[in-house]
């Protein structure tokens, strides 16, 4: 396995935090987190890594994975990994895509490991979710904690149910500051997300994941309230339908103590009685 440090200096560059670059040089951890698709026997033979830096975590992939894509937005370090693995690309193991993850053609990937730049990774995560592959997350811990919260906890919010809704998440592993260059000014930690058809259904997923999202920004209301309050954002014509329609005991419950099958049949309800529009 190549040497991060080697590598960062054979790139030339150093993490900058403000650029949200901080560079995982801890060999144990690189060398662990493939291992988290290893133990579900997941397939392994079209790798995603997403902020590829300068190509430790590649280099562990590639060992691992039979092809490996890698997206990087820095031109140089793009750069740098088109030089470093020039051999493992002309080989085709290897493919670099430079641009921005959120905007550019993600390839057929069978999973993916990533170090997310925290700036902007849940937006990445929701853009992988549903793709419907194991995925193996580096997060800010705070984020991680609140993707796996379960109800009636102070963790638990919008970000619970919209990930769970997607896959079985679970906190593999916590990452202290000292495995970066350079450290974050917080911790880490690594998800594994493994995708399942949820115990329920939605008929409109846009409609459910909004509805989510609406509740909790009154997640100190009661439900009925919060129907009432937030129309703007769930986008339903008809709020007072739904509360009329609606279980009473469900009305008197708070976002934070609903799990994601109440959320999910409110929300059928919503779509049936409450005349939501389709943006």
């Amino acid at each position: 396995m190549r040497d991060p440090d080697g590598l960062i200096a054979r790139a030339g560059v150093r993490g900058d935090p403000d650029r949200d670059q901080h560079f995982l040089v801890d060999d144990r951890v690189l060398d662990r987190l493939p291992t988290y698709l290893e133990e579900i026997d997941a397939d392994t033979s079209h790798l995603l890594e997403v902020g590829g830096g300068t190509g430790a975590l590649t280099d562990r992939l590639l060992a691992v994975g039979d092809e490996v894509t890698v997206v990087e937005r820095d031109r140089d370090l793009a750069a740098f990994l088109r030089e470093e693995f020039a051999a493992e690309i002309d080989a085709g193991e290897l493919t670099v895509v430079e641009g921005d993850a959120l905007e550019v053609e993600l390839p057929d990937f069978t999973a993916s490991v990533s170090n997310l730049p925290y700036g902007v990774s849940s937006e990445i995560a929701f853009r992988l979710f549903p793709e419907k592959k194991p995925l193996v997350l580096m997060f800010q811990q705070e984020f991680a904690e609140r993707m796996v919260a379960e109800p009636n906890t102070s963790e638990y919010g919008r970000l619970s149910v919209s990930s769970q809704h997607y896959a079985e998440i679970e906190l593999v592993e916590s990452i202290p500051k000292e495995a970066f260059s350079p450290p974050p000014a917080v911790q880490s930690a690594v998800i594994r997300a493994v995708p399942r058809e949820p115990d329920y259904t939605v008929a409109d997923e846009d409609f459910f994941l909004r509805f989510v999202k609406a509740l909790f920004t009154q997640r100190r209301k009661t439900i009925r309230n919060a129907i009432r309050n937030t129309a703007h954002i769930s986008g339903l014509a008809e709020p007072e339908a739904v509360v009329d329609a609606a279980d009473e005991a469900v009305l008197r419950k708070r976002a934070g103590a609903m799990a994601p099958s109440e959320f999910a049949a409110l929300a059928q309800l919503a779509w049936e009685v409450g005349d939501p529009d389709d943006s």
